[in-house]
């Protein structure tokens, strides 16, 4: 079994790997178990987050053994790489891999559990949600700043957000993180078809097209346009 942890949490190594034995069994189940399975635990100084990516395919798994980055290391790399990019996602502590003859047989993610925060596709859904416009608009900034620091964040879907308020201000933090992608620039239909694979929604999109626009420079109604098209289409 290969752990491999942050610089300032290497004193949790044991605790992890004993919480590592009575994952299965215990812990506290985050969503269901169709595809990853999620638990947090509370350590001794800390809650933290578990994620049990699962790996079926046999020729994946060879892949990840022989010269594939592990699902588990992707998400702490791009987490230490966003946190320094001054973006939020809950912080990286461990990624674990384990290996038998057939190639990587599981591989596990480990960050803070973020408390008090609620999953962006509730605030999309309810329209009654306090300030529900002002974090959409928030949500269609944060998305700017990343396109424009090369950041593909190719899960874009509403699942993928927490939104935590502090006091009067929110803070979007990313999570799911395995896939991005990095280019020295993106170009706006990259990015405006980015920006579709969160909604088909038309209202939603028109305030994400409106505060996009005014931010980037490109033009709103072809931001709309594209993002609209873009929509409707499995992506």
């Amino acid at each position: 079994m290969k752990i491999i942890l942050a610089e300032d949490t290497s004193y949790m190594k044991e605790e992890i790997i004993f919480t590592l034995k009575k994952f299965k069994n215990e812990g506290n189940l985050i969503g269901d178990e169709k595809r990853n399975i999620v638990k947090f635990f509370n350590l001794t100084d800390s809650t933290l987050n578990f994620k049990l990516f699962r790996q079926r395919n046999i020729l994946n798994r060879q892949g990840y053994k022989l010269y594939r980055k592990s699902k588990a290391r992707l998400s702490f790399e791009h987490a230490q790489f966003l946190i320094s990019k001054n973006f939020h996602t809950p912080k990286p502590v461990a990624y674990i891999e384990r290996y038998d003859f057939s190639g990587l047989a599981a591989n596990y993610y480990i960050s803070e559990q973020l408390n008090n925060s609620t999953i962006f596709t509730e605030i999309l859904d309810d329209l009654s949600f306090t300030d529900r416009e002002k974090i959409i608009r928030q949500y269609a900034s944060l998305m700017y700043e990343l396109h424009n620091n090369g950041i593909e964040f190719v899960d874009n879907s509403p699942g993928n957000f927490l939104v935590k308020r502090i006091k009067k201000e929110y803070l979007i933090y990313l999570v799911d993180l395995d896939k991005m992608n990095f280019y020295d620039k993106i170009e706006p239909k990259k990015r405006l078809k980015n920006l579709a694979k969160l909604t088909k929604d038309t209202e939603i999109l028109s305030l994400i097209a409106s505060e996009y626009a005014a931010l980037s420079g490109i033009p709103e109604d072809y931001c709309l346009k594209k993002m609209s098209k873009a929509s409707t289409i499995n992506i």
